[in-house]
Order: C-alpha cells, then structure tokens, then sequence
C-alpha cells in the first residue's frame, strides 16, 4: 500500500499535467524558451555562452547563464520528448517535492491530519509559480536540506563534509537561489546556539556550523567563480530594476482564488510563534523569515508553502499537546491527536514505492499519446504562436520591437536565429535598458525617440497594448493581426 506521501505526490503529478490547461499551464513563462536553447547548445557540444547570443540590443555584450545544469537538463527531456517530456520533468520534480514535503512534517513532528488538510492550500499556492523553470529545482533542494539539517549528526566526520560540498555545487550550477544553503544552516546554528544559551538544551551547533562552511565553499566550484556571487549580490540589491519586475512585486490578495494563498500566509503566521514557544528557534526565524519575502515577492510565496507549513504543522501538534485547557476540551484534543497518532504509525508502516516507476510510466504514456502531446505547447492565448508564421517571413536584418513575454518565446520558436530587443533575463539587461524598455512598451513620453534611436522596423505587440494605436497613427502599416498579437511594419 503507498503512504500518504506518495499517493498526494501522485496526485500532485498529474495535477500538474493533465489539471485545468493540462501541460500547457508549465510553460506560461517564455524564459522556458531561451533555457531550452542554451540547453540545446550545451548539448551540442558548444561552450558555456560567455556573452549574449540572442538580442541585438546587447549582443556581445557579458551574459551569467547562471543555470546551465537545469538547461541541460531541460535540453535532455526536450531532446527525448518535446515540450511534453518538458512538461513531464518539472510535473515530476513538482510530484517529488510533495513527497519531501510530507517528510518534512514527520521530520518536525507533525500531526498526520493536519498534513492532509494543508496539502490543498499547499498545492493552490505552489501553482502560482510552478512553470518549467529552473527554480523548481531549487524547491526540491531546499526541502532536502532542511530534511539533512533536521535529522544532522552531532558529529561531523569527513564525508559530511563532501556531502555539503557536493550540495553546495550542484545548487551553485542548478539555480542562483544557492544562497539559500549556508543560509538555512547558519539559520540551524544559531537556533542552536539560542536553545543552549536560552534554555540550556538542544544540540552543539558545529555540525550546523560546518555544513554552512562546507556548503558555502562548494558554491564556488561553477563556472564563474566567485564572480556568480557578486553578480546575484549585485541583482539581487538592485532596488531600481526589481521594482520593474514583475515577479518581484508583492502578490495581489484580491485576486480571484487568493484566499487558500492567504490561508497558506496565516498558518505560518499563527506558527512561528508557536516555533519559538516550543523552543524551536530556527524554525520561528525561517517562518518570519519567509513570510516577509512573501509579502514583498510573489516569487516566495511557494517556499511559505514549502517550508513554512510543515514547521507551523510541527508547532501546532506540540501547542495542542501541552494544552492547558479544560478537561472536556483536553479530551477531546487527546483523543484526535490519539487518533491521528495511530493514523501515522499505520502510514508509516506502508511504502508502495514499487507503484512509483508504474505512475509515472502512465503519465509518460498519456502524455505522449498523440491526442495530449499536440496540445502541449506555450499557450496560444498568451504567446504570438500564430503570428510566429508572419514573424519568420521577416528580413534577418529586421530590428523586432516586441515585449519581454514575447521575447523568450521567439528565441524558443526561431532558435536564437531572429534576435530580440528584451526578453526576461533582468539581471542581464539592467535597469537602464529595463526603463527605456518600459517607456517604449507603454508608450510614455519620449517612446518615438527611442524608437529611432534603436532603429526599430518592425513591431510584434499583444492587441491590448496603447503602443499599437501610437505606431498607426505614426504610419506604421498592419502586417498581421489575430486574436492575440499584431504585428507592425514601419513605414
């Protein structure tokens, strides 16, 4: 019989194929499309790029593929299935996460029910970014170092050492959130640190301390060096260029179906304290921790579901433990956690990994089946997927206007071989560009200045944008138009 964990990561698995838009739904982000060529590259045999091989607003000019592990990776599946064996991969690293999710609450002592009943709230947010990108990689990595660092040793022998060493580079070559690694064992320390002082029990802190070390120094076997470092210091306090990203903002609470996001918020909220009265000060210093990335960026919110629900699980059950209430009530509180005590110790006692491989082969069947793996593509409701045809008909020597959704679509959809004016690589493209950018795509004061100075000819723009009706009026001709994009030649 499977446990719990492996049946919501079935569940999870085919959410994120066959729910709602199916597939499709992964590649709503066009950076998919310029990941997938450098993976491409890199399998082909060509060296890291060093510098930019897809725009012509900074071509040539010293570019991070800061990700080049996950892109070859994503390149490897692209290469075995097309975008539904893309699809397949980051459904199943989705799928994997849940399953150290649910390990990650019985790590921290969590109670059985409590478990099931944030699985929804937790899956509702985690959809808000899960797309097939590399970050998602990084989720399945912070899970597995809070697991290791709950479960670390008090002592620490050598192949510890290699073990964090081995983490640190392999995060340091998958996502730039590799940070992330000494930062939670540093956070690990010094609850240790507190609990002995404070309370005068707990662990040492060594094994904490040296798996920040040792983690810390393998971020620095990448390609880069300690130049990656700087580079995400530097992107990372760049106030004036985040402020313009998007993913960077602060989620809208209003939005249709934000109310088991909020409930996921809450629930951290109601157990960080609950963390620091059971004496576990990491777990109160991650919470807050995670919560005020939330609500600065939408981007953090699934590492509250990730991470912040099973510790508030953990304090929860042990608040509800020490209850002091009266007897009736205290009765009644023993018995559910007496009951879902033995509702554990009955799921802990099944496995069903043998049924693994046989899950994920049906969904490789059904998402290769030709009626599933024709819709699978980068949703023709958001992207130029028809006008691409319009698109291609161009010059090599035409000078494309088009927005950063549209930009990693075109290099995905011609191969880098058309160059494009902005895409979603911020860190590359920097503030100053990202502001002429926004003059231009919103038609602000001073855009036909900047239209000639980068010496656009032609214009690929979603119908809803003002900018259309300012190049018509300035003479630009209509060259194509369907229900979702316009494209636009100067005169």
């Amino acid at each position: 019989m499977p446990d719990v964990a492996l049946l919501v990561a079935a569940v999870a698995l085919f959410y994120g194929l066959f729910f709602g838009d199916g597939a499709s739904r992964l590649f709503r982000d066009s950076d998919t499309g310029w990941h997938l060529r450098v993976g491409e590259a890199l399998m082909a045999g060509q060296p890291l790029p060093r510098t930019d091989p897809y725009s012509f607003s900074k071509s040539g000019q010293p570019w991070f593929a800061w990700e080049w592990g996950a892109d070859l990776i994503m390149a490897g599946a692209y290469r075995l299935g097309q975008l539904p064996g893309v699809a397949i991969l980051f459904a199943l690293l989705g799928a994997v996460c849940v399953w150290l999710w649910f390990r990650l609450h019985w790590a921290v002592g969590g109670n059985f029910l409590f478990a099931c009943a944030m699985a929804a709230p937790m899956l509702t947010t985690l959809s808000l970014h899960w797309l097939a990108r590399p970050h998602v990689f990084s989720w399945l990595l912070i899970l597995a170092v809070l697991l290791a660092l709950e479960r670390a040793p008090g002592r620490f022998v050598w192949w510890h050492a290699m073990a964090w060493l081995a983490a640190g580079a392999l995060w340091a070559n998958l996502h730039a959130s590799f940070f992330f690694l000494p930062v939670l064992a540093l956070v690990y320390a010094a609850g240790s640190y507190l609990r002995r002082r404070l309370w005068n029990e707990g662990p040492a802190p060594n094994s904490h301390l040296w798996a920040a070390i040792w983690g810390a120094a393998g971020t620095l076997v990448n390609p880069y060096g300690l130049d990656l470092h700087w580079h995400v210091w530097r992107y990372l306090n760049d106030r004036e260029l985040l402020s313009h990203v998007g993913e960077f903002q602060s989620f809208n609470f209003h939005a249709e179906g934000a109310g088991q996001i909020l409930l996921t918020l809450m629930l951290a909220m109601l157990g960080a304290p609950l963390a620091l009265r059971r004496r576990r000060v990491e777990h109160f210093l991650l919470a807050c921790g995670l919560i005020a990335l939330a609500l600065r960026s939408a981007r953090a919110l699934p590492l509250v579901a990730l991470v912040a629900l099973p510790l508030a699980n953990g304090a929860f059950t042990a608040a509800l433990e020490e209850t002091g209430l009266g007897r009736g009530l205290a009765t009644l509180i023993g018995r559910f956690l007496d009951y879902s005590r033995r509702l554990r110790q009955l799921d802990a006692g099944c496995g069903g990994y043998a049924w693994a491989p046989a899950v994920v082969l049906l969904a490789v069947i059904l998402m290769r089946s030709p009626a599933l793996a024709s819709g699978v593509n980068f949703p023709a409701a958001e992207f130029p997927v028809m006008a691409a045809a319009a698109v291609e008909k161009l010059p090599d020597s035409a000078r494309l206007l088009a927005p950063d959704k549209y930009g990693g679509y075109l290099i995905y959809r011609f191969s880098g071989r058309r160059k494009v004016f902005f895409d979603g690589r911020s860190d590359f493209y920097g503030a100053g560009l990202m502001k002429d950018y926004i003059r231009l795509i919103e038609a602000r004061p001073g855009w036909r200045d900047l239209v000639n100075a980068w010496g656009f000819t032609h214009a690929l723009l979603p119908n809803r944008y003002s900018l259309v009706d300012g190049l018509e009026h300035w003479g630009w001709k209509r060259v194509y138009r369907d229900d979702v994009a316009t494209l636009l030649a100067r005169n």
